[in-house]
């Protein structure tokens, strides 16, 4: 062990005992930016960087099962995302397909698929489904994997899946627009029935949410990382959770 571990082991310590256990965020969203720029600061092609963010997640999630996090939302790929070029799109796709089956097969996690499925190719599509199954009864962390996502698609996915139920049961339009809520929008999105996000994380720098968890991040605490997603180490984490029990949230008041 060199003296940089020593001393970061230190630090790490120091962090931890700044986070009151009480003060930690339930639900982390994570937007995991910076693969590709890392792989280009690597001399290396974009898929490169696509396996070693897709190589950091398992770590990340042991961090978050230290810290007691229940919830975990890890944008993988947007909806923008689909119209990157053919062999770079297709290249991810299958580092996600092996991801996600990946994290099922640890037992460890509860996978969740959120994002418009109707999307992505069927092979991908079957994949997050059966991954959601087999870990469907395990008790620990949900993992939402956010393929194909994004946040404004949710939106309209949530108000039509409400439109089509209501259909269905003779409802008028004048009547659903009596009785439309902001919980009965709520109860058809994606992460629906799980705790809206108290913390989001971006890395590499980049200060926006790009439409990450629009609706469900409206009073979330918001931390910008500097590191590329695959350089991105505990003690940035640490430090994120620092900065969320540190924050007096006022969830718009």
């Amino acid at each position: 062990m060199g003296l940089s571990d020593v001393l970061y082991g230190a630090y790490e310590r120091r962090l931890l005992r700044q986070i009151p256990p009480d003060r930690r965020p339930r639900h982390v969203g994570v937007i995991l930016d910076g693969n590709r720029r890392w792989a280009t600061s690597q001399g290396s092609g974009s898929e490169a960087g696509h396996r070693a963010g897709a190589a950091k997640i398992v770590e990340f999630l042991g961090w978050c099962e230290e810290a007691d996090v229940e919830v975990v939302t890890l944008w993988l790929l947007s909806t923008d995302n689909l119209s990157r070029p053919e062999p770079e799109l297709a290249a991810l796709q299958a580092i996600i397909e092996e991801t996600v089956t990946g994290l099922a097969e640890t037992g460890r996690w509860r996978i969740h698929p959120v994002g418009a499925l109707d999307l992505l190719p069927d092979r991908t599509a079957r994949l997050l489904k059966q991954a959601a199954e087999s870990t469907a009864d395990i008790d620990g962390i949900l993992v939402n994997v956010a393929v194909g996502y994004g946040g404004r698609r949710e939106v309209v996915d949530a108000v039509r899946s409400l439109l089509t139920e209501h259909a269905k049961e003779g409802t008028s339009v004048e009547e659903i627009a009596q009785m439309l809520d902001v919980e009965h929008i709520a109860e058809h999105l994606y992460t629906r029935g799980q705790p809206d996000p108290d913390l989001v994380i971006r890395t590499s720098g980049e200060q926006r949410l790009s439409g990450f968890l629009l609706w469900q991040s409206a009073h979330s605490e918001f931390y910008f990382c500097e590191a590329y997603w695959p350089d991105f180490r505990r003690v940035d984490f640490l430090r994120a959770m620092r900065a969320y029990a540190a924050r007096h949230r006022r969830y718009g008041v």
